[in-house]
């Protein structure tokens, strides 16, 4: 059932706080609260490591069978045309990432609303809830690097270059992209809860449009007779972000870093409008949940 309630805005006062000032609040309560983000971090990873028989072992295994899926479905479906030399390694190189995207925006999603009974009973900043299950998946990226540099060592020794060091920059731009995100997306879901399945979906067919099972010239290729695919795939995030792991991983090379500053300029901008608005509407959570 959808819900829809304009709550009270968070005051200083009696006067309403401009949105440096809301911003500076949400970075403080957050900071103030460190250790109670630690032990939410730890509380979802032992939550999803006890959760199934295999635990943590899953982010080896998983981005593996979900390559192998796309691998199969690429060669003998679609046909090989087109497709790059060491096809694997090229599409894992990108479901690694999105895997972390697409688990921590779906788990942020649903961090307020699945906490209803402590936000009634306990006041605390509830801007932790979503950065925390946000940056709980930089561990879980950390597991899924063992397969990658398992499969590099096994299949692809040829493919192993210094450039691998390379990818917690890209992860560090990819983390505030997540985090803005996944901060407005945990408070409209308060409201609406319609969110988490639209998000599915939506998330589904991001991954799609973006160059994981394709290379850009692919779609540079395509995008001669298509002028809006140039445009989609142009303002799509996840193509800058993509390509700069493949680069790393795939090619051996640096990545375009006027295009990863560029991102992340846009994504802290993203981050502080996402806070502003997520701390404009918290007053009003305890009410609707």
């Amino acid at each position: 059932m959808t819900t829809a309630v304009t709550g009270p805005v968070v005051t200083y006062g009696g006067r309403r706080p401009h949105a440096l000032a809301l911003v500076r609040t949400g970075l403080s309560e957050i900071w103030s609260r460190r250790r109670l983000a630690r032990y939410l971090i730890a509380a979802e990873l032992h939550k999803k490591g006890s959760d199934t028989l295999l635990g943590n072992v899953w982010w080896i295994m998983d981005p593996l069978l979900q390559m192998g899926v796309y691998v199969l479905f690429v060669s003998l479906v679609v046909g090989r045309a087109g497709t790059t030399a060491d096809y694997p390694l090229f599409v894992f190189a990108a479901i690694l990432p999105w895997k972390w995207f697409s688990s921590a925006v779906n788990d942020a999603i649903l961090s307020v609303v699945a906490r209803e009974r402590i936000i009634k009973q306990v006041h605390f900043p509830k801007i932790i809830l979503p950065v925390t299950a946000t940056v709980s998946g930089v561990v879980n990226f950390a597991f899924g690097l063992v397969p990658l540099l398992l499969l590099m060592i096994a299949f692809y020794r040829e493919r192993i270059a210094w450039t691998l060091v390379l990818i917690p920059l890209i992860a560090v731009v990819q983390l505030v992209f997540t985090l803005g995100l996944a901060i407005v997306l945990a408070a409209i879901n308060v409201f609406y809860r319609d969110v988490g399945n639209v998000a599915r979906h939506v998330l589904r067919l991001w991954f799609y449009l973006s160059p994981a099972l394709y290379s850009a010239e692919q779609v540079s290729k395509l995008a001669g007779d298509l002028p809006w695919v140039a445009t989609v795939f142009g303002l799509n995030p996840f193509s800058v972000l993509f390509q700069a792991y493949q680069a790393v991983i795939y090619h051996g090379t640096q990545p375009a870093w006027g295009a990863l500053g560029i991102l992340l300029v846009a994504s802290l901008g993203l981050l502080v409008a996402c806070m502003y608005v997520f701390q404009r509407v918290e007053r009003a959570f305890a009410k609707v949940l």
